[in-house]
């Protein structure tokens, strides 16, 4: 039996369709639901065709570390959704946060960033790049003027976050990104918390996109992944070196069911967005409620950014509660359907404290600087009916 891969047009194809057909490869069975390849390394008819795969002669797999049908699969379907010329998927969101970073920056370089970011992306900025003589601004990403300032002549990376984990701040990418061209530097846009079902930062002139694929690509909890898309030189260039060497690499089974997962996906996010957004205008009219930060929602401080580069208010929201991080522990443990948890975009809606969880490691005076409060909750919202989530909350807030 020798099946042949059908060779479909998907630029004339809707996101939908991309999302079940896009980078799909059957093995000579035909199989329906596309194999699970887990094997390390691969053989070879002749040493003469080792030797064309290793010096790019000839196509072909070599090792898995290095890429393997799974990864290439989901690769490819990434890329097709996203827009981009060429997608890496790797073990983690923050092994692709790194590679992408450290593969393009040296010592006496300069980075930027701005300051609301993921704890372990802080980290990063403020401790481990400092560490290889690198040199680190963070600025006010909402600042325009600080952003003009913040550029030198060595600046060579810009890494930012919008919307940002966990108080879904929203940058201006256009406007970063021109200033970014303007002096030569990359910028690497996190679009976690939106997804690309919500924003694409390349449109606005991103140079990289970077994605945990653990939330909501995969979207149920249950695999680690990351990836890193952009233009095809840099990153079948650069980054893929960095990459192959050290070793950064995703599971094949990981991929697998990545790539499985992204076939429900615009059906999952189409259900958490509208969600979300429910419970966000809910929310902002509880008196229990200091404030709701939710993109849509006219009361948000870049209301007018995320009209503008946001397709959709994405399924996450952070609010307070009245008034202390004593109440707002009582609150979260009445909850009874919607779980406490640090992870986020799964299909079961997650509550987290980011003062204690996500954000620990921050110094209390970065946290207070940026808003993260004590009383503050991120919500991840899941897929259950909405009314039952806004019992839930009722409920737990009314106690």
């Amino acid at each position: 039996m020798n099946y042949k891969n059908k060779k479909l047009d998907f630029s004339k194809l809707h996101l939908e369709t991309k999302l079940i057909r896009g980078g799909s490869i059957r093995s000579n069975f035909g199989e329906t639901s596309e194999a699970i390849f887990l094997n390390s390394g691969y053989c070879y008819n002749d040493a003469e065709t080792v030797e064309k795969r290793f010096n790019g002669e000839e196509p072909g797999y070599v090792y898995s570390r290095y890429t393997n049908p799974n990864l290439k699969m989901l690769e490819d379907r990434l890329a097709l959704i996203e827009g981009a010329e060429s997608c890496l998927v790797m073990g983690s969101g923050m092994a692709a946060v790194f590679a992408s970073i450290m593969c393009q920056i040296k010592s006496g370089d300069h980075f930027i960033a701005s300051r609301v970011l993921f704890g372990s992306c802080f980290q990063i900025a403020t401790k481990i790049l400092p560490n290889y003589g690198v040199e680190v601004t963070l600025v006010d990403g909402t600042n325009h003027d600080e952003w003009k300032k913040a550029f030198k002549k060595n600046t060579k990376v810009v890494f930012i976050e919008t919307p940002a984990n966990p108080n879904l701040e929203i940058l201006d990418i256009k406007f970063i990104a021109g200033l970014c061209k303007k002096n030569g530097a990359m910028l690497i846009v996190d679009n976690v918390f939106a997804s690309t079902y919500s924003q694409k930062p390349l449109e606005f002139g991103a140079d990289l996109v970077i994605y945990s694929t653990t939330k909501h690509f995969d979207g149920q909890g249950r695999t680690l992944g990351g990836c890193v898309l952009g233009k095809e030189k840099f990153v079948k260039g650069d980054l893929l070196q960095f990459h192959r060497h050290t070793g950064p690499a995703l599971s094949p089974f990981n991929a697998w069911m990545i790539f499985k997962a992204l076939e429900t996906f615009s059906l999952r996010m189409e259900r958490q967005c509208s969600n979300a957004k429910k419970i966000a205008e809910f929310l902002e009219k509880n008196p229990k409620i200091e404030r709701v930060l939710y993109p849509t929602l006219k009361s948000h401080p870049q209301f007018k950014i995320a009209q503008k580069q946001m397709i959709n208010g994405g399924a996450m929201l952070a609010f307070e509660v009245k008034k202390s991080k004593k109440d707002c522990f009582a609150f979260m443990n009445r909850l009874q359907i919607i779980d406490i948890s640090n992870n986020l975009g799964d299909s079961k809606s997650l509550i987290t404290h980011p003062s204690t969880t996500t954000h620990a490691s921050m110094p209390i005076a970065e946290r207070e600087k940026i808003g993260i409060t004590e009383n503050m909750c991120r919500l991840s919202v899941g897929l259950e009916n909405v009314d039952d989530l806004i019992c839930d909350l009722k409920q737990a807030l009314n106690k």
